[in-house]
């Protein structure tokens, strides 16, 4: 028997494109976005309000849905776009639509909020800051 040790490898740090950074953590961002919306319905009241008409003070209408859309279709497309827009572009749209996307995020807390609200509101701008932060510093 040989008592020798294989020799220990170190793990391979592979060097990820900074487009393929932001399209990931965009993704992130989307699940989070999705889903304190869904857990949303859970909240006593919620389903009432909506089958009512309302969401929080505004009227449910086709104009209410397609800003609500609008506002879900912006960063969904960022995950494209980070990955296939020219990096000077991408660099500018990347860092305008997450410091937009901010206080937008942040909008949700007004009303009532629970902690998982809080939580996710953490996570959402620590991703938009994740992404300005890797768009800044856009290697040249």
């Amino acid at each position: 028997m040989n008592s020798q040790k294989a020799p220990q490898k170190a793990l391979e740090d592979i060097k990820i494109n900074v487009k393929l950074k932001l399209a990931a953590i965009w993704t992130s961002f989307m699940f989070f976005y999705i889903y304190v919306d869904y857990f949303h319905l859970y909240m006593p009241g919620s389903l009432e309000d909506m089958l009512a008409g309302r969401v929080f003070t505004f009227d449910i209408s086709y104009v209410f849905l397609l800003i609500v859309m609008i506002g879900v279709a912006i960063p969904s497309l960022m995950i494209f776009l980070s990955v296939a827009l020219p990096a000077k572009a991408n660099r500018w749209v990347n860092i305008i639509i997450a410091t937009v996307y901010i206080p937008y995020m942040l909008f949700n807390l007004a009303g009532e909020a629970w902690a998982h609200m809080y939580f996710a509101a953490a996570v959402e701008v620590a991703l938009l800051l994740l992404i300005i932060g890797y768009a800044w510093k856009w290697p040249k």
